[in-house]
Order: C-alpha cells, then sequence, then structure tokens
C-alpha cells in the first residue's frame, strides 16, 4: 500500500495540480483517527509518513512531569532521564506503537477520508483558478439548458447561467462557443459554483475594453451604462485627453470597433454618448437621438425636466418609453419629458398659480368689516362722482390725493 500510495501522490500532482504535502497531511489525519478507532486508544499520537519509501509509523506522545498520574499521557522525569540525561519537565517524548497489521487496518480506514480531501483539494485548485477571472469575460461552450440555466463549460468546472443573467432574444445551440461575463464564484459543499452573465452592465463595459485599446489604456473612460439586454444600451464615455474624441474612438472607422460589439451581442443597438460633469450638457447628450431645448432642474428630488420641440416628443420618451428611461438610469437623475407647447403651458399654469396666492390676502380682505376711515374715503368719492356740474376727475383726483396724504 505504501509504495502504490507514493505513486499515486505523484500522479495527482502531474495530472491534478494536487501537491503531495496535502495528500500527506491529508493522509496522517485520517491514520490518526484510524488508528484510535480500530486499537481503542485515546492517548496522543503522532503518525508520520514518510514521502520516499511510503512508510507509515505511528507514535505515542508523552509529556514529561515530576510525577506520572496517567501513563498514556505523561511519564516521570526519572524515567525520562533513564532514556536521555537531557530531558526536562515539559519536554514531548515519541515511542514508536506501530501495531503489525496497521497497514491493512489503516487502508481501510483511512480510504475514504483521504478521498475526500483529495476531492476538496481538487475543489481548492478549481476555486482559485476561476476566482482571479471574478469580473472578466471567458469563452466556454453550451453544454445544456434547462427550464431555467443555461448551462457553460469552461474547461474543468461548468458554469451556470441563470434566465436573469441572459438576454432574452438569445437562442444556444449545444456545443456553442460563446462569450460570457463572470459574475462571481463562490465556495459550496460541492464545489465551485460560478455565475456567468450575458446581460450584465459589465459584460458591455469589458467588450469595449476588449474592442476599443483607449480604453483598456485608460485614455478614454466608461462612466456610466443603462443596458435593456438585446434591445439597446446606452454608453457614456469621457476621454482624459483633449485631443482624443472619446465616441467616435468607441465607434471606430466606419463603425468598425461598435460594430463588432453589436455583433457579438446579436443586433443589440448602441448609443454612445459624451459624458461632461456639467448635468445640464450630460443629459442633453443622453437623450439622443431627441434635441433638447431645455433643461430644468430640481435639485432637492434629484430630478428635472427636459424641454424637447412638439415634433420630437415621441422619439424622446421612445419606444414604450425606453429613451427616457435609459437616459435615467444612464444620468442619474429622474427626468420628466415636457414638448415645447406642453411646457409653456405648464409654466402658464405654475404663474397663475402664483398670482392666485399672491391675490388671496386681498380677497379675503373683503369679506372682514370695513375699516372707518376707507368708510369716510369711500363715501367722499361717491359724492364726488354724482356732484352735478363739477368735473369728477378733478374730484377724483382731489380724493386721492387725499387717500395718498
Amino acid at each position: 500500500m505504501s509504495k502504490e500510495l507514493v505513486n499515486a501522490m505523484k500522479v495527482l500532482e502531474a495530472e491534478k495540480g494536487i501537491k503531495p504535502e496535502i495528500i500527506k497531511e491529508a493522509l496522517e489525519s485520517a491514520l490518526i483517527l484510524a488508528y484510535k478507532k480500530n486499537y481503542d486508544q485515546a492517548q496522543n499520537v503522532e503518525v508520520v509518513f514518510n514521502e520516499e519509501t511510503g512508510d507509515i509509523k505511528v507514535f505515542s506522545v508523552k509529556e514529561v512531569v515530576d510525577i506520572n498520574y496517567d501513563s498514556t499521557l505523561e511519564i516521570s522525569l526519572e524515567e525520562a532521564l533513564k532514556i536521555n540525561r537531557a530531558y526536562e519537565i515539559g519536554d514531548k517524548i515519541k515511542f514508536e506503537v506501530t501495531p503489525k497489521d496497521f497497514g491493512r487496518i489503516a487502508t481501510q480506514t483511512a480510504k475514504h477520508v483521504v478521498m475526500q480531501r483529495i476531492r476538496e483539494a481538487e475543489r481548492d485548485i478549481i476555486y482559485d483558478e476561476f476566482i482571479v477571472h471574478q469580473d472578466e469575460i471567458l469563452t466556454g461552450t453550451i453544454e445544456r439548458s434547462d427550464a431555467r440555466n443555461i448551462y457553460v463549460n469552461l474547461g474543468k468546472v461548468e458554469a451556470i447561467m441563470p434566465a436573469s443573467e441572459q438576454i432574452p432574444t438569445e437562442q444556444f445551440q449545444m456545443d456553442e462557443r460563446v462569450k460570457v461575463y463572470v459574475v462571481k464564484v463562490d465556495k459550496t459543499s460541492k464545489g465551485p459554483q460560478i455565475v456567468v452573465s450575458r446581460s450584465h452592465a459589465d459584460f458591455l463595459k469589458r467588450l469595449f475594453e476588449q474592442e476599443v485599446p483607449e480604453i483598456y489604456q485608460g485614455v478614454v473612460e466608461i462612466i456610466s451604462i443603462a443596458r435593456e439586454a438585446g434591445d439597446r444600451s446606452k454608453v457614456a464615455v469621457y476621454s482624459r485627453d483633449s485631443n482624443i474624441d472619446p465616441v467616435g474612438t468607441c465607434v471606430g472607422p466606419r463603425g468598425s470597433r461598435v460594430q463588432s460589439i453589436v455583433n457579438e451581442l446579436n443586433g443589440e443597438n448602441m448609443d454612445i454618448i459624451q459624458w461632461d460633469e456639467d448635468p445640464a450638457i450630460f443629459i442633453k447628450n443622453a437623450m439622443n437621438p431627441a434635441e433638447v431645448l431645455k433643461v430644468v432642474f430640481d435639485e432637492e428630488n434629484h430630478s428635472c425636466v427636459v424641454v424637447v420641440p412638439d415634433y420630437q416628443l415621441s422619439l424622446a420618451i421612445g419606444k414604450k418609453g425606453q429613451n427616457a428611461r435609459l437616459a435615467a438610469r444612464l444620468t442619474g437623475y429622474k427626468i420628466d419629458i415636457k414638448s415645447e407647447t406642453s411646457f409653456a403651458e405648464y409654466l402658464l399654469e405654475q404663474e397663475n398659480k402664483t398670482v392666485e396666492n399672491e391675490l388671496s390676502p386681498k380677497d379675503q380682505s373683503l369679506n372682514e368689516t370695513p375699516d372707518p376711515e376707507d368708510q369716510s374715503l369711500q363715501q367722499d368719492l361717491t359724492e364726488a362722482s354724482n356732484a352735478e356740474g363739477e368735473d369728477s376727475t378733478y374730484k377724483e383726483e382731489d380724493v386721492v390725493d387725499q387717500i395718498e396724504e
């Protein structure tokens, strides 16, 4: 068994990358359990496995004490000094207690534990290999699918693409090669679980990094992405170099760069817009392809009203509100879109409300008891207007003078 195990360890290291140290540690732990179980021994024991020869030895470990109360765990200083004059209280002494038939028993008892450790080691290797690829794009093949998930073979492991991470319009054939974005890598009792996506916004970001060297190098930066996978996306980009047009760089010569991404996503429409630190300009750009006349902000609610020409209202809103929805996600603002006429009516309505609010205190004063002095002035006005042969204008002005005085 020992020589076979040594050879098996070499094969495991060569084929699966499992280091001999991992097998040795697992084997020694398993053999300790096997010894205690089969020989009904509970004392401190150590099992030493020689990686070169395959020999296995069992040692009972005892502590040197002044007075020995438990011979299975302790040895008196007097007895220890008979073995070696250098021993002191507190030292540990090993005594070999390897049974003659331990090889056979150990093989039967430890096999399951060793295999379990080997499986765990394999899982750890796979986890370590794929955790470094989290948030990156990998290429795999479609292996199978069910009502909820698509399973992608990434080589050493099968990844899961849940329905929420799929592009609704895509259909795949078995063994078809496909690019996927690694969303997360988790450790589970059954091994590493890898979740991949094609609908994630960062999948689109990584595709741009692959196609546009300026983005990968950091000269052009993707500020934000709003995506409805399989239908349409808006990507806001910014250039750190004033001499480089970020939008043109992403589009590429004759649209070659963005077209490669569109092809990978099976025709998903792509709006690339320029980010600006001025929110008004950024929102105007985000509303592309609609023309924006004015942006009115309500900073308290982090919202705004976007005014567009009457004939472009439906274009600004988009099919089923898609353009407005994506622009809002891209900019982070709540966006209310109004036509030019509708906005003018809105302003007039607000102005009328303001006037009504200003007049309301005066209207309320009509219901109050008139001031005696005001009644006297009103009476003078009435008398002046009724006087025969006299100039009413003059009299009114005269009364007005009195009011001013």
